[in-house]
């Protein structure tokens, strides 16, 4: 045997003390170094000030941002303890601060409820942090602590000549730019989750101040909801079509779980239902929405059959009926909640189901039987979108059966690739037939696929399935991707690692990509939150200077093109891609499908509920909230010659 020249001994195992852990690997604590977790960073420290509001002792909490891109978070609750902690014979405010797992969260005497990172948040804020400054009032005294990347400057320190009239605790730190790709927050997004939160803990004030110039006229928000989560609904519905006016709505407590839920439905075709646990967004749902989604089903039905609204012979509703067009928030606070995953987007505590499932069993049958006149609305939409799975269902079997008898698996269009495991191979969605014949003369035949699509497709969040299968490009695409949709819809069948929307860089391409990412959002989800949906980048220009000549993918990058490397003196020719079919196969390649060389951008969902809210703006019915999203971003729009 071979002598081992592997150098493992004592001096290479690591032990990394304090803070130096989260330092050396931030992404485990807060999932990124770019702008999610940077954002992170806020949310953890006003989680603190939320936590204190659930335990009754705090109803405001501010947030501001300054020109340096720091923040401070102030709140009115009790304020860290100051005393010695026992253990680390350091300031409590000290221990919280640079002990990982330290925290009162641990504790059900001091919080029956919490979110945030189970008690690390605070610590893991200032292990990343260039500088934090903490400020606490409490027992008539003010208290404060400055620290440099986890590091203490000062110890704990009462201000002498200072007296408080008031308790909370003020933090304020700058994220740290060694750690993070880039130390800028957006506004738009803090704005989003503070309204959330508000909406989520009726009776607290949140404020948001924005102190930086160019923040593009957003400085100052206020968020206040008495009517809590029944607000957050209507909110949700303003850019929908209500069927009733009346939200059902109840809150109600077992075993120390209080469940809390609102729901109204629209005449939309789809479901927009967000879960909570103890203010988490749980994404991939759990035992809570199973409870509710179950309850659901079983009292309607239970309703319909009692009122004769399901005759004797009919089926019963399925859940998806049931679901269609419903707008609903469900909001559960548990003293020990367990998540799946580091993500904690997953309930798992068994008992959940159970509890949500018996209290919306006895508080939906009551309003369904003091409103009966809601409750028949209800019930006559689900009968139509149940005769319109039934209609898909066979729509789908008729094209199974065409395929068998025909003998075609796949659409005549498509131009498949050789490679048959999914991991390798991509399919590219090419607007029109002539960039089509470009990207199909251009591509790598072992592992790309050309699928030409005609013309934009149809506007899917105004039809329901049926509709959806009958037209020719979606089936065409269904058909290619092999994983079905709906109900019957499979990720494992999914014939293409990469589907790149490729069209071209205008007006009519920009909103082709925008029909087609509704499509996949509203009927192909896993797609998106599995990472399998892309965006190809074409250049916008050719630029060509003496010898050379350089693809150019942004205004940006042109000018800086012109100056740095041309000269405004020197001449140089420029060519305007107007479409993909404009360039021969190679350039095509060369530019947009070489995996070596190509821009692309991944489609991810980062808020659900954000997401929901902006294509029900841009692809909904009504047309004001529309004019409305236009005339306020209009301001960013570049102009595209067309």
């Amino acid at each position: 045997m071979a002598e081992n020249k592997r150098n493992y001994g004592a001096e290479q195992i690591q032990v990394l003390e304090g803070l130096d852990p989260v330092r050396k690997r931030p992404g485990m604590y807060i999932g990124s170094t770019g702008p999610r977790g940077l954002h992170h960073l806020v949310y953890e420290i006003v989680d603190n000030s939320i936590d204190e509001a659930l335990a009754g002792v705090c109803d405001t909490i501010k947030v501001e941002i300054f020109e340096d891109n720091s923040v401070r978070v102030e709140d009115n609750g009790s304020g860290i303890p100051v005393e010695v902690h026992p253990k680390t014979g350091k300031s409590t405010v000290e221990t919280v601060l640079t002990v990982l797992h330290a925290g009162g969260k641990f504790n059900s005497d001091a919080y029956k409820v919490s979110g945030g990172l189970h008690g690390v948040g605070m610590s893991v804020v200032n292990a990343l942090s260039e500088w934090l400054k903490v400020e606490v009032h409490r027992d008539k005294k003010v208290y404060r602590q400055r620290f440099e990347r986890g590091v203490p400057q000062t110890d704990l320190m009462v201000a002498e000549k200072e007296k408080s009239k008031r308790t909370g605790t003020i933090i304020e730190f700058k994220p740290d730019a060694e750690i993070f790709e880039e130390i800028e927050f957006d506004y738009g997004t803090l704005q989003y989750r503070f309204r959330e939160m508000a909406f989520l803990n009726k009776g607290i004030k949140i404020g948001l101040i924005d102190h930086r110039n160019g923040n593009n006229g957003h400085n100052e928000d206020h968020f206040y909801y008495e009517g809590g989560i029944k607000e957050f609904v209507e909110y949700l519905n303003k850019k929908k079509n209500p069927i009733h006016q009346k939200i059902i709505y109840f809150e109600g407590e077992r075993d120390n779980n209080t469940v809390e839920l609102a729901i109204q439905y629209t005449d939309a075709y789809s479901e927009s239902i967000y879960s909570f646990a103890n203010n988490i967004n749980t994404h991939e749902g759990g035992t809570h929405l199973s409870g509710f989604k179950s309850a659901i089903t079983r009292v309607f039905n239970d309703y319909a059959r009692k009122h004769n609204l399901i005759k004797e012979k009919e089926d019963n509703l399925q859940g998806e009926d049931i679901r269609e067009g419903m707008t609903a928030i469900l909001s559960v606070k548990l003293m020990e909640p367990q998540f799946e995953g580091q993500t904690k987007t997953k309930l798992g505590n068994s008992e959940m189901r159970g509890i949500v499932e018996s209290l919306v069993n006895e508080s939906l049958n009551i309003f369904l039987e003091e409103n009966p006149k809601d409750a028949k609305i209800i019930v006559d939409k689900a009968q139509r979108s149940a005769k319109a799975r039934e209609a898909a269902r066979k729509a789908r079997e008729l094209t199974r059966r065409k395929n068998v008898l025909d003998g075609l698996a796949l659409p005549g269009k498509l131009a498949d690739c050789s490679e048959k495991d999914a991991d390798k191979s991509e399919i590219f969605l090419v607007e029109g037939d002539s960039a089509g014949g470009s990207a199909k003369q251009g591509r790598d035949r072992k592992t790309q696929a050309i699928l030409p699509l005609k013309g934009k497709i149809l506007n899917v969040e105004k039809a329901r399935l049926d509709r959806i299968l009958n037209y020719a490009e979606i089936g065409t695409m269904i058909t290619a991707f092999g994983c079905g949709i709906g109900e019957e819809f499979d990720i494992a069948k999914l014939r293409y690692g990469k589907i790149i929307i490729m069209t071209d860089a205008d007006v009519d391409g920009a909103h082709i990509r925008t029909l087609l990412l509704t499509f996949f959002y509203r009927y192909m989800r896993p797609l998106i939150d599995n990472g399998n949906i892309y965006i190809a980048q074409p250049p916008l220009y050719k630029v060509k200077y003496g010898k050379k000549e350089d693809y150019v993918y942004t205004d940006r990058e042109l000018d800086r093109l012109i100056i740095d490397v041309i000269g405004r003196d020197n001449k140089y020719t420029l060519q305007r891609y107007k479409g993909l079919g404009e360039m021969n196969p190679e350039q095509l390649w060369e530019t947009t499908m070489d995996p070596e060389k190509r821009i692309m951008l991944k489609v991810e969902v980062e808020d659900a509920l954000e997401a929901d809210e902006i294509f029900t703006t841009l692809m909904g019915d009504k047309v004001e909230p529309r004019r409305e999203f236009i005339e306020k971003n209009a301001k960013y729009a570049k102009h595209i010659d067309v």
